[in-house]
């Protein structure tokens, strides 16, 4: 005798966030906000304008941008199909975008060099781990239109200044020059037969880059290729003189600023159209277990609008603090935005007529730029009273059914417990002088 089948349970278990993504809500939101608004606040006083590129763009944009061996090529971008069979991908990073966005509105004929920033959500479908989701968010730079290195230094400045006001105390520039079409040649001929010697010793995708993409696997994160790594040609000794005087001078100028930096010969950052300089930012105690966390990087892409499609090289330089690192580790300051401003008023409405008119009160404060808290679905004194004195408010304006005919408020000192009758015309006089 077979035994019957248990029916099919129609609970569905709650729907949740994606994988590497996440709910940014609370005190968090204002932390990010504070963040912007600060780097906003640097940048823009540093010389840099707005720009926001669409979150999607035609998937050969990275493809032609990125590079073909690289990590967000490869493994790492969202792509999907349209009706109308185009190929596109959510942006996994900002510098492609604003290329492409200089080279189509001929920004190249407006007055030289032309800085912009960026903030917003970027996409890779990496393996997520604390400061890194799939789902991340960038504050970006860019200087378009000069090869001359106190750019280079203008955006190393810039960032560094944004960290420390953000409460990074221990920062370290980890820099180095890959060089210029002159020089790469030679690099890479000199690399790719130092790798060929230990082509027996690589892992397979680092042998299947010495075919695409040799200067990856510098940037490989394989023990085995690193402890390879540690004796690696480098790239400074190969650099022709132009390419040697430029990063000359971008250590001078990190030297006279007093920025903190050393030479890292491995150093190429993950993507293929960088040149010359190259460069992250560590905070030296950023990480849980006190250890060195890299918070913000960039370099040179002086070749990358050729690839794009542009009639002439276009010299350029970017960087981007990764923002979700930031906001995650201790030194953090969790900077409060502007318009989060402390409130000192709790106001207390009872009774209907009261909660019928109390909306225009507030908008009377409101244009008065007078912060306050409420509670306006509560009904009783005693529960709106016991909120104010949780929030640790100094005053309560109280507006009850007899102060709402006679267009008056009360305002109490939740201090000392005393309170005064106001009428309505004279509110903001009140309140003021109280502020």
């Amino acid at each position: 005798m077979s035994t019957p089948k248990k029916p099919a349970s129609n609970k569905k278990e709650p729907l949740q966030s994606v994988k590497g993504m996440r709910d940014i809500h609370g005190e968090v939101y204002y932390h990010y906000q504070g963040l912007f608004e600060k780097a906003q606040e640097v940048a823009l006083y540093y010389g840099f304008k707005p720009i926001e590129p669409p979150i999607m763009e035609k998937q050969e944009l990275w493809l032609m941008g990125v590079g073909e061996g690289t990590d967000i090529v490869d493994k790492e971008m969202y792509t999907l199909k349209t009706k109308g069979g185009d190929q596109l991908a959510l942006r996994p990073e900002y510098t492609a975008s604003i290329m492409r966005a200089y080279m189509e509105h001929g920004m190249g004929n407006q007055p030289q060099p032309v800085m912009f920033y960026s903030y917003g959500p970027l996409y890779r479908h990496d393996n997520t781990q604390r400061g890194r989701y799939r789902e991340f968010r960038q504050f970006n730079l860019e200087i378009l239109g000069t090869e001359k290195s106190i750019a280079d230094a203008l955006i190393i400045k810039t960032i560094m200044t944004i960290l420390d006001e953000a409460g990074a105390k221990n920062l370290v520039v980890d820099i180095n020059s890959i060089g210029d079409k002159e020089s790469r040649p030679a690099y890479l001929k000199e690399l790719v037969a130092y790798y060929k010697k230990h082509i027996n010793d690589l892992p397979a995708v680092d042998r299947e880059r010495l075919k695409t993409n040799p200067l990856r696997i510098l940037d490989s994160k394989d023990p085995k290729t690193i402890a390879i790594n540690e004796n690696a040609p480098d790239s400074i000794s190969f650099l022709t003189g132009e390419s040697k005087k430029h990063f000359k001078q971008v250590l001078e100028y990190l030297e006279q600023m007093g920025i903190n930096y050393r030479i890292n010969k491995n150093l190429v950052r993950g993507l293929s159209y960088y040149s010359k300089t190259v460069f992250e930012i560590v905070e030296l105690d950023g990480a849980e277990d006190g250890g060195p966390i890299t918070i913000a990087g960039g370099g040179r892409y002086d070749y990358l609008a050729k690839t794009l499609g542009s009639k002439k090289d276009v010299p350029a330089i970017g960087a981007a603090i990764g923002v979700d690192r930031v906001i995650e580790t201790a030194w953090f300051n969790k900077l409060v935005p502007r318009i989060l401003k402390k409130p000192k008023f709790y106001f207390i409405q009872l009774g209907f007529e009261a909660k019928l008119k109390s909306l225009n009160v507030i908008e009377i404060l409101r244009k008065a730029h007078i912060p306050i808290l409420q509670s306006l679905s509560k009904d009783s004194l005693g529960g709106q009273l016991g909120s104010a004195e949780k929030s640790g408010i100094p005053y309560a304006i109280i507006f009850g059914q007899k102060e709402a005919i006679d267009n008056t408020v009360i305002v109490r000192d939740m201090e000392t417990r005393s309170q005064e009758i106001v009428k309505m015309a004279d509110l903001l006089e009140y309140v003021k002088k109280l502020k």
